[in-house]
């Protein structure tokens, strides 16, 4: 009850937070901006439309959990709201993980909007969405689920601006895994490629929630492909909210 009571509150003060509707805004209008696109190319509307909408639904929900997401524990301290919290029966890993189980309610509200609105910009162009769309649709969230965690431990550790730019590089470089490890021969044995083959196994892979090209040309994705890439996110989300409880518990607050 104790977490609830925390998610609960997290999400609804999420839900006032102004920055929510000018993303949303934005992603709104790049749906519907795609159409442009699809003119550009022929006879592939339809296609463009589902990729740039798939795209801004992954690229809106991480910007909503950075700009949110890494402000969740950090703006308690500043207010010192965190000390009438912690003055009450509650663990602080309940704390962590009420913030996060709030955070995660409004990118679940908020990836379900941009879906929905994009399945019905897709329908009204004539488009169709198929079980593939859906997968995607569900790997993006699995996908916000891990950067919001990561958020959340960066909020505990870090100050809002630099826990940003953190989530946000990790975000480009999870998207960029194969070029990490897959290095021109000339940096074999230099400290670049040591540090980048380092990344390359601490840095969740993202690229394997990525199913958009699939998803816009209605191949078929196999069920196995997604439970297995959802395990795996779930398995990395753990990981960064336990070190997020850790650090937390740890915190001189």
């Amino acid at each position: 009850m104790r977490i609830a009571a925390v998610a609960m509150n997290t999400f609804r003060e999420a839900v006032r937070d102004k920055v929510l509707y000018v993303l949303l805004f934005f992603a709104g209008a790049t749906i519907l901006g795609s159409k442009a696109l699809g003119w550009v190319s022929v006879g592939q509307d339809e296609k463009i439309i589902i990729d740039i909408s798939l795209a801004a639904t992954s690229l809106f929900g991480v910007l909503i959990a950075v700009f949110v997401g890494t402000s969740l524990v950090y703006k308690e301290i500043d207010k010192r709201t965190i000390y009438t919290i912690l003055s009450r029966p509650m663990w602080r890993y309940e704390f962590v993980l009420g913030k996060y189980l709030g955070l995660a309610m409004l990118i679940g509200v908020v990836t379900l909007v941009m879906a929905a609105m994009a399945a019905a910009y897709i329908a009204v162009m004539g488009g169709h969405v198929g079980l593939t769309y859906l997968q995607a649709v569900l790997l993006i969230y699995c996908q916000l689920l891990l950067v919001t965690a990561l958020s959340v431990l960066l909020s505990s550790l870090t100050s809002p601006i630099l826990g940003a730019m953190i989530v946000f590089s990790c975000y480009v470089l999870g998207h960029a895994t194969g070029i990490m490890i897959n290095m021109p021969p000339r940096f074999d044995g230099t400290f670049v490629k040591s540090a980048f083959e380092t990344a390359y196994y601490v840095i969740p892979n993202l690229s394997h929630f990525n199913i958009r090209a699939e998803a816009a040309n209605g191949a078929t994705v196999p069920g196995t492909y997604v439970l297995w890439t959802m395990a795996y996110g779930a398995a990395y989300t753990a990981l960064l909210l336990v070190l997020a409880a850790f650090s937390f518990e740890n915190k001189d607050v």
